[in-house]
């Protein structure tokens, strides 16, 4: 069963709402929706995205093109996650088969999931600061370095 999603302006404009976008330009999800088995379905789609992201740094807008594969298969005897924390199965296309597939709801995860999570703008440094946590300052400008001084002094 092929599907083909291109939200309207107005369906963007709310989805991008959602998402917290400054502004999703273009979408489109499309693919197939196949049976695998008895009673088990896979969805195999490409998402396409123009989205506008505020600068991580100088929230600036950033506009970001997304291309993904997506994925998934929906298993009708997927066992429930036990209760607690669980480690992230080996499979994770793998989802329990729902009584309704919502594919815009399936689009909007998808979109959220391939989002940069740390946007920035064009000509902003690379640059990773690392900080020691016991001593983010060097000694001569760290604020307490005269105090530190005077510590163990007996005057």
């Amino acid at each position: 069963m092929p599907f083909r999603l291109e939200p309207d302006a107005d369906q963007r404009s709310v989805l991008a709402e959602r998402l917290g976008l400054r502004g999703l330009r273009k979408l489109r999800f499309a693919g197939t929706l196949t049976p695998e088995g008895a009673a088990d379905w896979r969805l195999d789609a490409e998402l396409g995205a123009t989205v506008v992201q505020d600068c991580g740094v100088t929230l600036d807008p950033v506009v970001t093109r997304i291309e993904e594969d997506v994925v998934r298969r929906y298993l009708s005897d997927l066992p429930p996650p036990p209760p607690g924390e669980t480690e992230m199965p080996e499979d994770e296309t793998a989802e329990p088969l729902p009584s309704a597939l919502d594919l815009r709801e399936v689009m909007a995860e998808a979109l959220s999931l391939a989002l940069p999570p740390f946007p920035r703008s064009a000509g902003l440094a690379e640059e990773v600061v690392v900080v020691d946590a016991i001593d983010p300052e060097p000694a001569a400008t760290h604020p307490f370095a005269a105090l530190r001084n005077r510590i163990g002094r007996s005057d």
